[in-house]
């Protein structure tokens, strides 16, 4: 099996497994994957629960859509992504929905949606800041994107959910699904959780190598 028929099928497999469990309903939400020569992402208007990996849009490196369905609105989104972010190979965007209320009920600040309540919270997704609402598809977002190049895994749209970055789809999807839970945990406790002092961030630093 070739390297684009393996992402097609882990785009398709990925969609599915977070349509089952809820982080998306409907059409809402998107997938894409870095190739050698463009990019995949998931069609305008597509199930994630139901994904056909042949109907998969292929967009080549100038961006022109060459195989498959219609590329979904946010290309131009995910294509920031990779322009600015050489190591990220998969973007998984959902309408998430703790995360979403996060943003209609008030982010703990704009810089960081959420604080460091959990150690893999901060392992696992580190900083993520607010971009204020466009309507979907609208390229000042993808401008947002493209400032923050190298500095976050990902950034939550107000009233649109997340958009996270990795180097696979896969592992962008395991980051999202720490975000979501990570807010749905905030929402439960409503908002009355201590994130962890200096000293338990620092030994996450040293220990892990991470950036908080």
């Amino acid at each position: 099996m070739s390297r684009e028929a393996q992402l097609r099928e882990e785009i398709c497999r990925t969609g599915a497994s977070l349509y089952q469990r809820g982080y998306t309903v409907g059409t809402a939400g998107n997938i894409s994957a870095r190739l050698d020569d463009g990019w995949l992402i998931t069609p305008t208007d597509a199930c994630l629960g139901g994904l056909d990996p042949a109907q998969i849009a292929k967009v080549d490196a100038a961006g022109n859509w060459v195989a498959g369905d219609k590329p979904s609105k946010t290309l131009a989104l995910h294509r920031m992504v990779y322009d600015h972010h050489p190591d990220m190979h998969g973007v998984v965007h959902t309408h998430s929905t703790y995360l979403v209320n996060l943003t209609i009920k008030g982010v703990w600040s704009p810089d960081d949606v959420l604080p460091p309540i959990t150690p893999y919270y901060v392992m696992k997704v580190g900083h993520i800041p607010l971009i204020p609402y466009r309507r979907p598809g609208d390229p000042w977002v993808a401008e947002q994107v493209k400032q923050l190049a190298g500095k976050v895994r990902g950034v939550l749209l107000e009233r649109l959910g997340p958009v996270v970055w990795e180097s696979s789809v896969s592992k962008a999807a395991y980051a999202l699904e720490e975000l979501e839970e990570t807010a749905k945990l905030w929402e439960l406790a409503g908002g009355r959780i201590a994130p962890l002092d200096e000293a338990a961030l620092q030994e996450l630093r040293q220990t892990f190598n991470v950036r908080w």
